[in-house]
């Protein structure tokens, strides 16, 4: 590397690593101790008129070349700085010119210290030496400094050469080996989180992944249980999925007759026995769509009463869950008192009282457990060719011992049939379904006093019985109200009529506050319906 030019007089030049380089722990208080090995060659015009010189120096950091160093100060001092007590450098020069006023009488190799004076030299005479090449070691302990190399000519010209320059320094060895084994240490600990990532994340998988093996297999056995438990014997049997596509023309709009908080009800025809049916979808990949139909196949397909919708069979396919019933031709009975049907006679909504009455006293008194249903209301009062009332639509379901009163359950039914008592304590009863049968026919659900349409034929007593027993079904105070089976005997004039006050009384129930802990299950409003 040329310092200075060999035809061009008054240059100066210089090289500087570019790194800092620690020449004391200020932490430890620790020196450096460091070894520098470089070789550099002059070549001057003459043996006899030599140039300025080249210094090796330790300067701060951030150290420049000042203006007019040339000549004798080699690149590290001019007229201002050469004896300032301020500088910060320590140099080893190679002068081959002897500049009077501050060198020794003789060319030589000087140590200086904040100055251009050397404090200790020793004779060199370099014009022996022109174009050799000089090998130099030099050792040294001091603070951070910049490590460099500086060259000048005077008013000859001369090529200063560096050619070749090794650094060592023992705390930049330990900082490096320091700061090597903080990268492995980083590295290390990198990889080891990953790692453990990666396992963990694999781990997850394989635990999702054997979750949903069992859950699926849970399902399949669920289902299986439920095919084996139906096809024994005669009862509701099983329809496959095409089967149940064909007979309602693939699930057409044309074909649906009502749609419910967790599925629609389609028209079909089976063609193979001749019959029309009612095919029930739940809303796919609804889990509370699974829970009903699950309650409905299980609960109903075991029911047998004149007055029930009667199962004909079920279908679990494609993620599907359908429920095949009998079709009832006449619809519900909300189509008939709040629809545009025309108005059946006053003798047989009186037999779709009874009729329902008996249904809800099978569920409560006649079967081997307790049924409550929970969602006694208008749209789910079915009603055949003949105007034979079905009560239908078991999906919400609770079965309790005869023996047992009530059962906490989270709410649900439709707003305007639930019983107050229900709705503030979440406990089911055979008297909150009385209430919901009672809201049916008390308060002109049935009929206004008496509907308008049939009031020229109707029966005046049976209406008078038909509106107290339903006044009283309802009472707000669940221990007033009659057993289904006592409103039976009133409505069939078997037992005498109760004496109502002529004003009911307003329910005040307090509604308790959940504990933090409690495990008492929440209500749940996700089968709460406002309908009729």
């Amino acid at each position: 590397m040329e310092l200075t030019s060999s035809v061009e007089p008054f240059r100066v030049g210089g090289v500087t690593y570019a790194n800092e380089v620690l020449m004391w722990d200020s932490n430890s208080g620790k020196l450096s101790d460091f070894t520098c090995h470089f070789s550099f060659s002059i070549d001057a015009p003459s043996p006899y008129i030599t140039n300025d010189g080249i210094a090796f120096f330790l300067a701060p950091i951030g150290f420049q070349i000042p203006l007019n160093s040339i000549g004798g100060y080699l690149g590290l001092f001019n007229t201002t700085t050469k004896y300032s007590p301020s500088n910060r450098i320590i140099s080893v020069e190679f002068d081959t010119y002897n500049n009077s006023e501050w060198d020794p009488n003789q060319t030589h190799v000087g140590i200086n210290i904040n100055s251009i004076r050397s404090v200790v030299s020793t004779p060199w005479n370099a014009s022996f030496h022109i174009k050799d090449t000089a090998d130099v070691l030099i050792t040294y302990n001091s603070t951070t400094k910049n490590l460099s190399f500086s060259a000048s000519t005077g008013g000859v010209a001369g090529q200063h050469t560096l050619k070749s320059w090794k650094f060592n320094s023992s705390l930049d060895d330990k900082e490096t080996n320091e700061n090597s084994s903080r990268k492995i240490k980083i590295v290390v600990a990198i990889a080891i989180l990953v790692i453990v990532l990666l396992i963990g994340t694999f781990l997850a998988y394989v635990i999702m992944r054997q979750r949903k093996k069992v859950n699926k297999r849970a399902k399949a056995i669920n289902l299986t249980s439920i095919n084996d438990d139906f096809e024994m014997g005669t009862g509701p049997r099983r329809f496959s999925y095409q089967d149940l596509a064909s007979a309602t023309n693939d699930f057409s709009q044309d074909r649906k007759l009502g749609e419910g908080g967790f599925g629609a009800v389609y028209k079909g025809y089976l063609a193979d026995v001749d019959m029309l049916i009612a095919v029930k979808k739940f809303s796919k990949g609804s889990k509370q769509g699974k829970k009903e139909y699950t309650a409905e196949v299980k609960i109903i397909s075991q029911l047998r009463h004149r007055n029930l919708v009667q199962l004909i069979g079920w279908c679990h396919e494609r993620s599907e869950f359908l429920l095949v019933y009998e079709f009832m031709s006449n619809g519900s009975l909300d189509s008939h008192l709040f629809g545009k049907r025309s108005p059946f006679p006053w003798h047989i909504r009186y037999r779709t009282t009874l009729g329902l009455a008996s249904a809800i006293l099978y569920l409560h008194e006649e079967w081997e457990q307790c049924v409550l249903h929970r969602d006694i209301k208008s749209c789910n009062i079915m009603l055949d060719s003949s105007f034979n009332v079905k009560l239908g639509d078991f999906g919400l379901v609770k079965l309790i011992d005869h023996e047992l009163g009530r059962i906490i359950t989270g709410l649900a039914g439709t707003f305007g049939y639930l019983a107050p008592e229900y709705i503030s304590t979440r406990k089911a009863s055979k008297e909150s379904d009385v209430f919901s049968f009672g809201e049916l026919y008390g308060k002109g659900r049935l009929h206004s006093g008496v509907d308008e349409r049939v009031r020229k034929d109707f029966d005046e007593k049976q209406a008078e019985c038909l509106l107290i027993v339903g006044m009283w079904c309802s009472h707000p105070n669940s221990n007033l109200r009659p057993s289904i089976r006592l409103a039976i005997h009133v409505l069939k004039f078997e037992a005498t009529m109760p004496n109502l006050p002529a004003k009911m009384p307003m329910p005040v129930y307090r509604v308790p506050t959940p504990l933090v802990n409690s495990r008492e299950p929440s209500i749940s409003y996700s089968s709460i319906e406002a309908g009729r």
